[in-house]
């Protein structure tokens, strides 16, 4: 295969012998195993990887269109169709949790929070701490709190699994199990229970932890923490801030005792929330990743096609109103999506859990909805679903989303290798429509359901029925369209309205003046209590 490296023929003339020959190696190597021809994802500018077509094809599109100027990693080509490469990337993935790559893991988990030497920051460069100026004594500077997790982590990188053992490090074999564990979603009792057996089977003097406590206590430093936020059993409040002490025992707005067990302090609903700033900080520790997420300012087609979020008139607008934030590609533009699922995976059970989806839209737009790059904000427990509680819940992120925005949080870029004020913003949400009536806060049923017609909404409750319908959809035609004069067709009437008028903030914030909104599960409890407060 050739090395992805060499692939400058990407950035020649379209015309030119050497990208017509690199079109022709690209061709030879992605059919290689099409023995009937068939076809493939097309890279070119115009497909993007969405569209499959013949070689012929193909060729064509590469040569008109060109090829998408960042694909010159062919991951839906080769990379996966290449059973030989393919065993290959696995047996480097392997490699890696072996130890081969465990120092370069450490190094990205801890860049930007650990004082290292300028000249070790780099491509492909390990991270080594300043010692000198971190070692604490009475006449240096303070020792870096995060240095001592680091040499802990570098010493399990280097300590053998057991004496003489050549392909595993210690910390290499736990995140390798712990990764199985998540895979085949072994339980606690489980995965105690084998360790317990792999200290028995191996050579005496073997380094593995006794248990999973122990093992998360090793690893934890790697990944990113998240915060326990106790919660009113009715959503009417988070115990945070300044009601975080144990000892506010009741929600201040129901009464609901914060305890399920008072004296052991077990409280009744929790709110997981992961911060975001260190999630979005990580984006931008690797090389690659930091520079594809400047592709929707410096990589994409801007021929007026809409292929990405970018090219949206939602985005063009952004940019003329806020040029500020728009004059840094860096900055983060986010989309937020939220539903509910049952955990339990079985319809016995009713029990509603609601996550909170952040998706990064500067990626390119074969990556920003993959999997690995969604970052999980929160899980708001159940075991029903918050409805318009929402609010209550969202109180975080939103706190951490305007720290976002108004100041930023210095970040360190390992593409350009320096260090920059990265700020975000949330763009929009991404939802069905009950979940959307829950977050916008306008009720999505009964006689006002159309979020877009808002108060000219146009309903009919059926009498027989007994549900409500909505006949009003002509008037988005145009006002020379024959159906708005077809009443038989309809209900009767004919259509003279125009569309109604797009909801600015400024109109929605008039329409919500003056509204106190009751939050919380117990209406009439609540309701009663905040008469006497």
């Amino acid at each position: 295969m050739e090395n992805t490296r060499s692939r400058s023929w990407i950035n020649c003339d379209r015309l030119s012998k050497e990208y017509l020959d690199g079109v022709e190696n690209f061709l030879d190597h992605a059919f290689c195993e099409k023995r009937d021809g068939g076809t493939i994802p097309c890279p070119c500018t115009e497909c993007v990887l969405h569209y499959e077509v013949n070689r012929a094809t193909t060729y064509d599109h590469l040569v008109v269109n060109g090829i998408i100027p960042s694909y010159d990693t062919w991951f839906c080509h080769g990379e996966y169709l290449n059973k030989s490469n393919k065993i290959a990337e696995n047996d480097g993935r392997q490699e890696a949790l072996r130890g081969g790559d465990m120092r370069r893991m450490i190094n990205d988990a801890f860049r930007g929070s650990t004082p290292f030497t300028d000249n070790s920051i780099g491509d492909g460069g390990d991270l080594e701490p300043n010692l000198e100026e971190n070692t604490h004594n009475p006449g240096g500077n303070q020792r870096h709190p995060e240095m001592d997790k680091f040499e802990r982590l570098m010493k399990d990188a280097k300590e053998e699994l057991y004496p003489g053992c050549k392909k595993f490090s210690k910390l290499s074999f736990l995140l390798h199990l712990y990764h199985i564990k998540g895979m085949f979603r072994w339980s606690n009792e489980f995965f105690n229970a084998f360790l317990g057996l792999l200290n028995d089977a191996f050579p005496e003097g073997a380094k593995l932890p006794s248990s999973l406590y122990k093992t998360k206590k090793i690893i934890e430093v790697l990944g990113l923490k998240y915060n326990k936020i106790h919660a009113c059993p009715n959503d009417c409040m988070l115990f945070r801030n300044q009601f975080a002490d144990k000892k506010v025992n009741e929600c201040l707005v129901c009464g609901a005792s914060r305890w399920k067990n008072k004296d052991k302090k077990i409280p009744a609903k929790v709110l997981r929330y992961f911060p975001l700033k260190p999630r979005l900080q990580r984006l931008f520790m690797s090389s690659k990743t930091s520079k594809l997420m400047r592709w929707h300012h410096e990589e994409r087609n801007k021929d007026g096609v809409l292929r990405h979020p970018a090219d949206s008139e939602a985005w063009k607008t952004f940019d003329n109103r806020y040029s500020e934030f728009a004059s840094d590609p860096r900055n983060v533009r986010l989309g937020l999506a939220s539903d509910g699922f049952n955990p339990f995976g079985t319809m016995r059970s009713v029990y509603s859990t609601w996550p909170v989806i952040l998706m990064p839209y500067n990626l390119p737009p074969w990556l920003c909805m993959k999997q690995e790059f969604f970052i999980l904000s929160m899980l708001i427990p159940g075991p029903k679903g918050p409805g318009n509680n929402i609010d209550v819940f969202l109180e975080p992120l939103i706190e951490e989303l305007n720290e976002l925005w108004d100041t930023g949080v210095a970040t360190y870029d390992a593409f350009s290798k320096e260090t920059f004020q990265m700020r975000a913003t949330l763009m929009w949400t991404i939802n069905d429509f009950p979940a959307y009536g829950n977050l916008s806060g306008w009720c999505t049923h009964g006689q006002f359901a159309c979020p877009s017609c808002n108060i000219e909404t146009q309903s009919r409750r059926l009498k027989h029925g007994r549900k409500f319908c909505f006949m009003g959809h002509r008037c988005f035609l145009k006002l020379s369209h024959k159906y708005r004069n077809d009443a038989k067709s309809f209900d009767g009437t004919k259509e003279s309205r125009s569309a109604p008028r797009p909801l600015s903030g400024s109109l929605v914030l008039n329409q919500v003046r003056g509204i106190k909104f009751t939050l919380g599960q117990s209406s009439d409890e609540v309701s009663g209590v905040r008469k006497n407060t």
